[in-house]
């Protein structure tokens, strides 16, 4: 496995203006950018590139566990968990349910994330086991495993349910493990992103590093 590199410190968090000097020759680099500037959310590699070049270079190096989300009540938290999928590299986000769902949560990042749509649990699992790929669901309920004392498999997906009402029960039935974020405090649960983006963190703790 190919020895994982310490972040790139971001030098240029609010963008940066138009190409200083001979502009490069490379066809990954966006001539309207190289002109105007770069003022999005991208990484300092990722300046003056158009996303078509940004996309295909993330393609090859996406981390092979998918992200899914049940979206039954329009959940508020898909965005940010598109958001924290693209800043871990997974391979495609896949939202179970309604199709529409509130982006500006996601910061853009859903248009250099693979996303899909499936229409109901039974279409999703389908989907999964034509892949091979086992999923592990994120909730708190009986019989599930404490996520410290878990082994996530490399090729996997991580579902997630609404805020609130959790997973469905079609969803906790179809799952081959589920995996519980230990808590300390108070409160019952942690927030739908908050969760998505601590399991994910931990697929990479467990593969990356």
């Amino acid at each position: 496995m190919q020895e994982p590199q310490n972040p790139t410190p971001e030098l240029s968090t609010h963008g940066v203006g138009p190409w200083a000097g001979e502009w490069p020759e490379e066809s990954f680099y966006d001539r309207e950018l190289l002109e105007r500037g770069d003022t999005r959310n991208v990484i300092d590699r990722y300046r003056y590139w158009s996303m078509a070049a940004i996309v295909a270079d993330l393609d090859e190096k996406r981390h092979p566990f998918h992200v899914a989300i049940e979206n039954w009540q329009h959940d508020m938290n898909i965005g940010s968990i598109v958001r924290s999928a693209n800043a871990f590299a997974a391979d495609t986000v896949h939202i179970i349910g309604r199709k529409r769902w509130n982006k500006r949560g996601a910061m853009v990042t859903d248009r250099y994330q693979h996303v899909l749509h499936h229409p109901d649990v039974a279409s999703f699992v389908e989907w999964a086991a034509a892949e091979t790929l086992p999923i592990i669901a994120i909730d708190n309920v009986p019989g599930s495993v404490i996520i410290e004392t878990f082994r996530f498999p490399e090729r996997c997906v991580l579902l997630f349910g609404q805020e609130g009402p959790g997973l469905s029960p079609e969803a906790i039935e179809a799952a081959d493990a589920v995996v519980e974020i230990s808590q300390f405090g108070s409160t019952r649960s942690l927030n739908a992103s908050a969760a998505a983006a601590v399991t994910m963190h931990n697929w990479v703790l467990q593969h990356r590093f």
